[in-house]
């Protein structure tokens, strides 16, 4: 299978080139895209432009050379290496020259309109290649690890995970960000927001519908939610399907399998690894050690 990149335009030129199927999963409407693959070729030339911005983590693997030019400028000449981390802005062409590769790697891709803390900033930022971060590189590494058992993460989780990777670029790339407010949300603001986590407990709710309904930008909102509750959004609604879910192993004879998917979780294992993280415990295990003998 040839090698392509997820989005965008341009050409790749390459010699003994193969590549595993794409892995891809999407969230906010295709907003936020994230794939990963292994990919081996002896010599690639390649030159590419994407309407999203887009984060690589070399996960495993090397190449002899690597080569990247961009506006005529040369912007990197080295090698790739496991945990390495790429940043390309949207519509920045690169031009490339790759040896030896034996990659694979994790992308994430976002859309410029975006409405997360820190997005407004990436198109100012310049293209980055190869470079080190470990809080980039364990964020990526977690989310290739959910996909890759066949988990597809909460919406408000993902978009978590995002704005950090974005914020964490902003000051690797010395963007100045004002002060960030710390002021909670209002009683009924809150109030508003738990009753519509409450009311759709087992869907895939998004840090953009929970901002939208306290009547707010996503940033703020995120900042303001956890200066109330101590949690980020995405933390507050996992804690809550747990809650319930507590509630409906203890109260009914309901199969596990079924719990989980009634509280949004996309399969039963995926609920079973996040109660066991969560609680210490299984599912199972906790119904059978916590039901109060009748």
């Amino acid at each position: 299978m040839s090698f392509k990149p997820m989005l965008g335009d341009g050409s790749i030129n390459a010699r003994g080139n193969s590549a595993s199927p794409l892995r891809s999963v999407s969230w906010i409407n295709s907003s936020v895209i994230f794939d990963s693959r292994r990919w081996e070729c002896k010599e690639a030339e390649l030159r590419w432009a994407a309407p999203y911005h887009l984060v690589v983590l070399t996960e495993a693997g090397h190449t002899s050379q690597t080569y990247i030019k961009s506006d005529g400028k040369e912007i990197y000449d080295g090698r790739d290496r496991s945990g390495d981390i790429t940043f390309v802005p949207a519509g920045v062409e690169r031009v490339g020259v790759y040896r030896d590769t034996k990659l694979f790697y994790s992308a994430l891709w976002i859309d410029p309109s975006l409405d997360l803390p820190g997005c407004e900033n990436l198109s100012d930022m310049r293209l980055h290649i190869n470079g080190r971060d470990d809080v980039i590189a364990s964020l990526l590494r977690s989310l290739c690890a959910e996909t890759s058992l066949g988990h597809k993460p909460l919406s408000v989780y993902v978009e978590h995970l995002t704005a950090l990777i974005v914020l964490r670029l902003g000051e690797l790339n010395n963007v100045r960000k004002g002060k960030a407010r710390r002021e909670p949300l209002s009683r009924p603001t809150l109030a508003r927001v738990q009753d519509y986590v409450e009311a759709n407990i087992g869907s895939n709710i998004s840090l953009t519908e929970l901002a939208s309904v306290a009547g707010m930008r996503a940033d703020s909102f995120a900042r303001r939610f956890k200066a109330a509750t101590g949690l980020a959004p995405y933390a507050f609604v996992l804690e809550e399907r747990i809650r319930r879910a507590e509630a409906l192993l203890a109260g009914t004879d309901e199969a596990i399998a079924n719990v989980g998917i009634r509280l949004g979780f996309s399969s039963q294992s995926h609920f079973t690894s996040t109660f066991r993280r969560l609680r210490g415990i299984a599912p199972q295990a906790y119904r059978v050690n916590f039901i109060p003998e009748s």
